[in-house]
């Protein structure tokens, strides 16, 4: 009888060890959902604002003294031309950067009225530098904004601020804005691809066109923008990809 009951107090005390084990994982796995889910967007976003904000302030400082012309006067840059309307040139003249932004720099602002985006551009699409602060990263190997070429933009889709959640709700016709120092520029909506492969580099092609889907894209230069992110949702395994067509441009 005492072995009995030996063995059933055993088999009880490794039961209720067994159960505060997965009650245990359970919670771990709980808080590291709402890390993921609620705490990197909290942190993300309040950095990426706070960014915003800087760049803002910065932009509203008066500029340095230029260079001074003949008479002492500094010299005062020329406007930036206008963009060409539905009547003008197919493609409308854009000023170039004189430099280049630094690695993982935020130096532009994005729009998306939309979706209610406003976030910082960085420079590169690195994780720990740009994407997983809330920024929305540039490729560095394509056009700025506003030149003549392809401005592809990465952002993520769930998690660390999630810029590009709602991107699959954009539209033909919808405006997206970019703001750097010295100008603003207005992109509109034109195509999209529901799914592609990581690998479609086609996407951010100076002119833009599927790899894999080729009757997707375009097939002439022009001013792109391209929004590349992740699909489906909380998955890695495909890219969603949204491009638009510069539309207008105005000085800061």
């Amino acid at each position: 009888m005492r072995r009995g009951r030996g063995v059933r107090d055993l088999l009880a005390r490794g039961l209720w060890v067994s159960a505060e084990l997965v009650v245990t994982l359970g919670l771990v796995l709980l808080l590291l959902v709402v890390h993921q889910l609620w705490w990197t967007n909290r942190e993300a976003r309040q950095d990426a604002g706070r960014t915003v904000h800087a760049l803002q302030r910065e932009w509203d400082l008066p500029p340095p003294d230029g260079p001074a012309g003949p008479s002492g006067e500094p010299v005062m840059p020329e406007p930036l031309p206008s963009a060409a309307g539905p009547t003008g040139t197919r493609n409308p003249p854009a000023p170039a950067r004189t430099t280049s932004p630094r690695w993982d720099q935020a130096y532009a602002v994005l729009r998306i009225p939309r979706i209610g985006l406003t976030a910082p551009v960085a420079e590169g699409t690195s994780k720990g530098g740009v994407l997983d602060r809330g920024y929305v990263g540039h490729y560095s190997r394509t056009a700025q904004a506003g030149q003549a070429g392809n401005f592809s933009l990465a952002g993520h889709r769930n998690t660390h601020g999630e810029p590009f959640r709602r991107i699959d709700r954009l539209r033909r016709g919808d405006r997206i804005t970019v703001e750097t120092r010295d100008a603003v520029y207005t992109y509109t909506v034109d195509k999209s691809l529901a799914q592609t492969a990581p690998s479609d580099s086609g996407v951010i092609a100076p002119v833009p066109r599927s790899n894999i889907t080729t009757s997707a894209g375009y097939s002439e230069p022009g001013y792109y923008l391209t929004l590349t992110t992740c699909t489906p949702e909380f998955s890695s395994r495909y890219r969603l990809v949204v491009w638009g067509k510069l539309t207008s441009m105005r000085p800061r």
